[in-house]
């Protein structure tokens, strides 16, 4: 499959309280830039991929979403992941079309629980919730973060140093939701949400659409496609058990997913100039980064310290401010802004950067997908 398929176009909307836009309006407009920044027509999408929206699920979502779309696809439906769910999209789309059931793909996703319903982000999770508190995602990444401190040393400033480059980074982009710099003493002083999750370890909470459109490289060559991405390596893990039942809480199925992608890449972790980490909270980063292999198990907070992460670090970590900084919106932005520096456009540019690795997340660390991203 290494660079078979490449992204084509990519497009979002603005990211942030976004009142009155249900997340079909967000999607089509976010499927029209898209479709604008690949050059291509519309009528040569024969797939519609959709990401199951958190707040507001609908039966049949991804029918309704090609119908306002104005598209018949042979390919369609909705893909339930979490946050996972955009690479594993991106996965079922390349080999869909590596397979001939689909020419051109569109994937998309959009919601709006800044505008809209929250509740299934603070819903009970497990039969056991009401005895042990298990209400919200937030409850399940404490619990995360607060074994990696007790089994490794991680430090709530390591953690900090994680909010601190997202916020770096999403000061310098004119899309972000978030553009306000953090320094240690306010990330400190911020409010607790779950313990030792602070307010600033936690994503935003976002409406937004994205969209990215998938093809073969060489149907990107007859179209004529000004700056296709080659994907060069996919990976997915997936836990099975819900946190409480879990054997171990500080490794996660990225130790799967990340061998695969590389794997198929024929890359190492030396090898990747930037990374786009899924960082839905401030432990995920330094443990995904672990499970790739980029420092060993329980490293991970000070192989994110001392601006090592940031912009002019040595790997530079969510370069348009990820979930903490740009918008909440469950992962597709992470590949967007890969394919961004891949093409060498992107608002803070890592220099030469020709490989970047791209991880989504779901559930508590439930799901995990990765791609490779070249030139």
């Amino acid at each position: 499959m290494r660079g078979k398929v490449v992204i084509a176009g990519i497009g979002h909307t603005a990211f942030g309280r976004l009142e009155g836009r249900s997340p079909i309006s967000l999607i089509t407009e976010a499927v029209g830039n898209a479709i604008a920044d690949a050059g291509i027509e519309k009528d040569v999408i024969d797939g519609v991929l959709v990401k199951f929206p958190t707040s507001a699920p609908q039966f049949m979502f991804g029918s309704q979403v090609a119908e306002a779309l104005g598209i018949q696809p042979r390919l369609g439906g909705v893909w339930d992941q979490g946050g996972a769910a955009n690479i594993g999209l991106i996965t079922y789309a390349s080999l869909a079309i590596e397979a001939g059931l689909c020419d051109v793909a569109v994937i998309c996703f959009a919601d709006n629980p800044k505008t809209g319903s929250r509740q299934n982000y603070s819903r009970p999770h497990g039969a056991d919730a009401t005895m042990h508190g298990w209400y919200g995602t937030a409850a399940g990444y404490g619990m995360i973060a607060r074994r990696h401190m007790a089994e490794f040393g991680t430090t709530r400033e390591q953690l900090g140093a994680v909010a601190i480059a997202a916020r770096r980074h999403g000061a310098a982009n004119p899309n972000a939701q978030l553009r306000k710099p953090l320094d240690m003493d306010t990330y400190l002083a911020s409010p607790p949400v779950v313990l030792p999750l602070l307010r600033d370890d936690c994503a935003l909470i976002s409406d937004g659409g994205a969209a990215i459109i998938l093809m073969s490289a060489e149907r990107a060559r007859q179209l004529q496609v000004a700056h296709p991405v080659p994907i060069l390596g996919l990976g997915q893990g997936n836990t099975s058990w819900a946190v409480a039942q879990r054997p171990d809480l500080t490794t996660t199925q990225a130790v799967v997913s990340g061998a695969k992608a590389f794997e198929m890449a024929g890359l190492a972790p030396s090898d990747i100039d930037v990374a786009q980490i899924y960082d839905c909270f401030t432990i995920t980063v330094p443990m995904t980064l672990e499970d790739y292999g980029f420092c060993a198990k329980g490293q991970g907070g000070s192989f994110v310290s001392g601006g090592r992460i940031e912009i002019d670090g040595d790997l530079p970590v969510n370069t348009s401010g990820g979930l903490l900084s740009e918008t909440g919106m469950p992962g597709l932005q992470l590949v967007i802004e890969g394919v961004r520096q891949m093409r060498g456009q992107a608002n803070l540019q890592v220099p030469s950067a020709k490989t970047c690795i791209v991880s989504n997340q779901g559930g508590v660390m439930t799901t995990h997908a990765t791609l490779i991203l070249g030139q």
